[in-house]
């Protein structure tokens, strides 16, 4: 008997390191039907569409579609539930329907992760994946190992890049703006200047602007980022550069830019943040992942999974509290409260020492 579990127990880890070394199979066949809007295609058929009608509108007209090989990709995901497949009430072809996950993948959606996705698979982001175990071994950024530059120099100075980098930052933002506006309610009505730093080309600043009237924005942001960003009433553009210096200011808020970080650079950043605000009743709003070592909620195995994307795109790390603790000290924040809100993230809301 005991000689059947193990060979069970030997075939069950078998099992599972084919899955591993085909998971991104799971990401190619996802990139697929974004590229294809295979979602978009189902939802503008009313929310139901045969294999037949998906072909025959991915075809531009001067192609004719390989449906078998679009059926493949959609078994794989129906097995993955990011569709569904039913047949038809009438005995017609089977009908291919959304789900919650492919409502993700809609591209003119307000909450759609489409550009995020095709961020992701681009080339330009998935070679450093090659060099992790390299970076391992001697050190340094695997970005940098494949492009010969930082991601960051890549977008100030390709435009295509830049774009892209942008976009993909942008639909995370819209979704996770919404998380902040009604998990921190409380949290602006005070502010009467609030700059947010590394904010993009500004969506999050604008519709805080939006709800909270009475604040004067400002979105900061690297020259070549704020140069794309577009007019937004009541907040202005600065381009600059957080580690040299940030706008004197009520409040900051500094969204999912931390992370991107190594420990001594996100301690210039908040000591940077400590001068730009008042000593009495400054804050800093920082949002950011909290890894839980021991956490089973619906986003805690993710935040393990974006602490590896930060370790192959550039030099920084998803940390816990302790570890936020460690660099808000090192920053001149001794004092700080955690804010939980619907979102992969959370708001760590800091206060200067004296």
């Amino acid at each position: 008997m005991e000689r059947i579990e193990l060979d069970e127990a030997k075939l069950q880890g078998q099992a599972e390191i084919w899955r591993y070394l085909y998971s991104f199979t799971d990401f190619i066949a996802l990139t697929s039907a974004v590229q294809l809007r295979i979602a978009d295609i189902i939802h503008s058929n009313g929310g139901a569409a045969t294999l037949s009608q998906i072909a025959s509108c991915i075809s531009d007209g001067h192609t004719s579609t390989d449906i078998t090989a679009l059926a493949r990709i959609m078994r794989l995901l129906v097995r993955r539930k990011i569709f569904t497949i039913h047949p038809p009430s009438d005995g017609g072809d089977p009908l291919y329907n959304l789900t919650h996950s492919s409502r993700w993948l809609l591209h003119d959606s307000e909450q759609t992760l489409a550009p995020l996705v095709l961020m992701e698979n681009h080339p330009w982001q998935m070679a450093p994946w090659h060099y992790v175990s390299q970076c391992v071994k001697e050190g340094g950024t695997a970005f940098k190992k494949a492009h010969g530059c930082e991601i960051w120099d890549l977008a100030s100075r390709d435009p295509d890049f830049n774009k892209l980098f942008n976009d993909g930052v942008a639909c995370t933002s819209k979704f996770i703006t919404s998380a902040i506006l009604s998990g921190y309610k409380q949290g602006f009505n005070s502010i009467g200047l609030l700059v947010d730093v590394g904010g993009g080309t500004g969506g999050l600043i604008s519709e805080i602007v939006k709800v909270y009237p009475h604040i004067k924005g400002v979105n900061f942001d690297l020259p070549h980022v704020v140069s794309t960003a577009p007019a937004y009433n009541g907040v202005s553009h600065i381009g600059g550069d957080m580690f040299h210096a940030i706008p004197n200011t009520d409040a900051i808020i500094i969204k999912w830019v931390l992370h991107n970080w190594n420990d001594e650079e996100c301690i210039k950043i908040l000591r940077n943040c400590k001068k730009a605000i008042p000593r009495e009743n400054g804050k800093v709003i920082i949002v950011e992942i909290i890894l839980k070592e021991d956490g089973s909620g619906v986003f805690d195995d993710i935040g393990f999974l974006m602490d590896l994307v930060m370790f192959a795109h550039n030099s920084g790390k998803e940390r816990t509290e302790a570890e936020w603790k460690k660099i808000l000290e090192g920053g001149g924040f001794s004092h700080y409260k955690i804010i939980n809100i619907p979102a992969l993230v959370s708001i760590i809301e800091a206060y200067p020492d004296a």
